[in-house]
């Protein structure tokens, strides 16, 4: 398995990418990764996932790229808007410059919310999607992770850092947002032949109720992982959600 860096430049925006592939010669079918809040690019959950596809896959490619504030995007602060302008640059460019004729689309957390939003205003652009332990209410998912002192500085109309190994710059504007970008106010039920929601039962951030609920509600199909986390951080819990993903896509 290769890998290599590249960025996309265009409507104003710099998008740090990576892309994970064999050499082949031409890839029809691309898989775009998307990272959680704080996250970034390199996140090993993508590297992982890539080295398992791409093992038996030959002519697949899996991109993962750093959302607005995070990795080593140079955007300031974060915003839904940027979130779904980069993705849907991403997009673009990879059907585009890369050619690709099917895309697969596998995002965590921060990123499912992101990818799901971008469903909820633009259609579905995927075959398959499989979204792992996705905030799917990510404004009350964000408030357990704000502190006192954040609100305090968000009250005064200063921007706040939040997050957990990158802390993220974020305004009360990025508050507002989620409030407008309720995902709950969307019927996701034609997407129930091709998205998958993997969720774990001990997930510390995004409750399982809530995800589960979520699912029902739409009717889309949604399976618990019993005992794992947010992150996956048990190497068994994440080799079996990147089997269940892998099986879904169905490459």
């Amino acid at each position: 398995m290769n890998s290599k860096y590249f960025s996309i430049n265009e409507g104003g925006y710099s998008i740090r990418c990576k892309l994970y592939g064999t050499g082949a010669r031409e890839y029809g079918r691309m898989v775009v990764y998307g990272h959680g809040f704080g996250g970034h690019k390199d996140t090993k959950a993508a590297e992982r996932l890539a080295e398992k596809l791409l093992s038996k896959k030959k002519d697949v490619v899996l991109v993962t790229f750093d959302l607005p504030g995070h990795g080593e995007d140079a955007m300031r602060e974060l915003h839904l808007s940027d979130c779904d302008a980069y993705l849907d640059l991403v997009i673009r460019h990879l059907r585009e410059k890369f050619g690709a004729k099917e895309l697969y689309a596998n995002a965590t957390s921060f990123g499912g919310y992101v990818f799901l939003d971008h469903i909820r205003q633009h259609g579905n652009p995927f075959r398959s999607v499989v979204l792992r332990c996705p905030a799917v209410e990510m404004q009350k998912v964000f408030t357990g992770l704000i502190t006192e002192d954040h609100k305090k500085e968000l009250s005064k109309g200063r921007p706040a850092m939040v997050g957990f190994d990158r802390k993220v710059r974020v305004t009360a504007d990025y508050l507002r947002e989620l409030e407008e970008h309720d995902l709950l106010t969307f019927d996701y039920s034609g997407l129930a032949d091709s998205m998958l929601i993997l969720q774990g039962t001990k997930d510390e951030i995004v409750p399982c109720e809530m995800v589960t609920s979520f699912a029902d509600r739409n009717g889309l199909l949604c399976m618990t992982i019993e005992g794992a986390d947010h992150r996956f951080q048990d190497p068994k819990k994440m080799d079996e959600a990147i089997k269940e993903t892998i099986e879904f896509f169905d490459l």
